[in-house]
């Protein structure tokens, strides 16, 4: 059941890409779907904020090999985002994983567990690129008014 889920995923993210791209490229695509399909590496969501490294790697270390065990944290506060990543060895040990722990508990929180996307090229989309953007209102510079006497 995974299997197919997985392969409905890759084959509607590769019919998507191949319509955005509108034919250019519609090999690459198919093929880096293909390759995405022999992926050991899973997406663990719902991580409570003490979770680190180790305490991920132990969870999952009893179904196979574990290559590497990664929670994402913020840059800022060091602390955990709540999410993570785990690599094995095989797909077999990835699959009995992802069954046996979607939805399980995990230091006192129910977390996700699905098979890793790779992030796709380019520009990601949800931010405005922050930062100041003031400049001239037309008004007589920043907070001034036009008009008015400045007494020349």
């Amino acid at each position: 059941m995974a299997f197919c889920n997985r392969f409905g995923n890759l084959l509607r993210q590769s019919i998507s890409q191949n319509s955005a791209s509108k034919g250019q490229g519609s090999m690459g695509a198919l093929l880096n779907s293909i390759r995405c399909m022999s992926s050991a590496k899973l997406f663990i969501g719902g991580l409570s904020y003490g979770a680190d490294d180790q305490s991920l790697k132990d969870a999952f270390s009893s179904f196979g090999d574990v290559v590497e065990a990664r929670v994402i944290t913020d840059r800022d506060t060091g602390r955990s985002r709540g999410f993570g990543f785990v690599n094995f060895t095989s797909d077999d040990s990835a699959s009995s994983a992802l069954s046996a722990m979607d939805g399980q508990e995990l230091n006192g929180r129910n977390i996700r567990v699905s098979y890793a996307n790779e992030r796709t090229p380019g520009p990601r989309s949800g931010g405005s690129g922050g930062g100041f953007s003031g400049g001239y209102r037309g008004n007589g510079g920043y907070g001034g008014g036009a008009g008015g006497n400045d007494g020349f």
